[in-house]
């Protein structure tokens, strides 16, 4: 390895200290979501009602995502992060005290609101560090506890509701956080001077709220009636509407909008939010099969099915530094289009399964699956930030988040509805077992448009690796 393919230690130190933090709160929302029907029991409250503990966490992040470029601006990157690591701490305390659903939902928003902060700012303070050198070899340390996180955490919450009382999920926070301020407040560099910048107040008042009817209409979709909803397509179509109205203001100001939407003109950009979009869909609607597959079909319990899935989070290990490696060396396009093509195909035998399919088979192509999945989120991660200047930096990191988070929404959903559809007549366990073999086959196409927007990716990074560099040279 020569010189110039070392990580600084300056920025690994950096990414190290920023994961510590991230580490709660991408865990915390995989392991609350296995524990919906231990808190129904616990706190005497209806389905519908303890949904909203996950729901309004989902409604808080897209309600603080679209203003963390301006806050860093404005507060400075170090103080934000430790502000919003602090507001996550409170609302993990509180959830452990909540006394009934009301309580708990409610401090469920302050969660929302401090994990809503730290997931774009995670990755925009660990690209301005590395200043456009190894992104690919970077990425895959900063997105290692989003891809971890749905895979483990639902074993954590499986071991702690089976071991100890409920309030432990959100004890189990605490020492991320507790660590990551200790360690942020003594190790992060020292934010330079604050800048007075403007909020663009119309951008917040269109994308925020464009964000939470997108969200909040696709959280629905899987009950019954899914798409025909009210509750589906009013706020849906209000949040798509005030989401066209944030563009064309966003067009007009250009850079003095909430978010840069030119960036979305370089290719890299737009074709990684495109494919980011899709891999959310892809690898959140497949959480959704996967764990009520081994439950409904195989009839596992919640621990038992978490359990199972571990064999794709050691595939996910074993691709990740291998595919930042590659993506440093021959682009993102080729890393991307073999990684999705191994989810796709590792996809497939659960397309086929049946209740009698053999259980090393599945979790072989689990492993299989981690392998392809570990190897697709480098790349895109990596291409949306090549040969950006750094003020651009967080913008993007705000438009790759909110692509994953709508794409992980709307893979659930439409997975969803498609699972409830083909299980409507359905006799016994072979017939919900085709159910699902169908919904698996609408995961295997959404890899399969991956793969073709995948060859809209940049090839070799060599022209766009002297650009970051200098421009960082040159603000030192």
């Amino acid at each position: 390895m020569t010189e110039k393919d070392r990580l600084d230690p300056g920025v690994m130190r950096i990414a190290i200290v920023l994961l510590v933090g991230a580490m709660a709160v991408v865990f915390d929302t995989t392991i609350v979501s296995v524990a919906l029907h231990t808190l129904a029991t616990e706190l005497h409250a209806s389905v519908d009602t303890i949904q909203w503990v996950s729901t309004g966490y989902l409604l808080a992040l897209g309600v603080t995502i679209p203003i963390v470029g301006w806050a860093q601006q404005r507060f400075g990157g170090k103080r934000l992060w430790i502000a919003a690591l602090s507001i996550f701490l409170l609302g993990s305390v509180l959830c452990s005290l909540a006394w009934d659903a009301p309580s708990l939902i409610t401090f469920r928003v302050v969660q929302g609101i401090g994990g809503g902060i730290m997931l774009p700012l995670l990755s925009t303070l660990v690209m301005q560090a590395a200043g456009g050198r190894s992104l690919g070899r970077m990425m895959s340390v900063v997105s290692l506890p989003a891809v971890l996180g749905p895979i483990l955490g639902p074993v954590l919450g499986g071991l702690i509701l089976n071991t100890l009382p409920w309030q432990w999920l959100f004890w189990a926070n605490v020492p991320f956080c507790v660590v990551g301020i200790v360690l942020a407040a003594r190790m992060l560099p020292k934010d330079e001077s604050a800048k007075r910048s403007r909020l663009d107040v119309l951008g917040l008042l269109l994308l925020s709220p464009a964000m939470v009817g997108i969200l909040y209409g696709l959280s629905n979709v899987g009950r019954d009636g899914g798409f025909a909803r009210a509750d589906v397509l009013i706020p849906l179509i209000a949040g798509l509407v005030l989401l066209a109205g944030f563009v064309i203001e966003g067009m007009r100001k250009g850079e003095r909008a909430l978010v840069d939407l030119r960036l979305l003109s370089r290719r890299p950009v737009a074709s990684a939010s495109a494919l980011l979009f899709l891999s959310g869909a892809s690898l959140y609607g497949a959480m959704l099969l996967l764990p009520l597959y081994w439950q409904e079909v195989r009839g596992q319990d919640a621990l038992g099915a978490g359990l199972l899935l571990v064999p794709q989070g050691i595939g996910t290990l074993l691709s990740r530094t291998l595919a930042g490696r590659l993506t440093d060396r021959i682009g993102a396009r080729w890393v991307s289009v073999v990684g999705f093509a191994i989810v796709g195909l590792a996809t497939v035998p659960f397309a086929f399964a049946t209740p009698t399919t053999n259980v090393w088979l599945l979790m072989a192509a689990l492993l299989v699956r981690g392998f392809g999945l570990g190897a697709v989120t480098i790349p895109l991660m990596t291409a949306a930030f090549m040969g950006l200047e750094r003020s651009a930096v967080p913008h993007a990191s705000i438009l790759t988040r909110i692509a994953t988070q709508i794409g992980g929404s709307f893979g659930v959903a439409l997975l969803a509805v498609i699972l409830q559809g083909a299980a409507v007549g359905a006799h016994g366990l072979a017939g919900i077992a085709d159910a699902f073999d169908q919904a698996f086959w609408w995961a295997v196409g959404f890899t399969v448009v991956a793969i073709v927007l995948s060859l809209l990716l940049p090839g070799r990074p060599k022209a766009v690796e002297e650009e970051p560099q200098k421009v960082e040279a040159t603000s030192a």
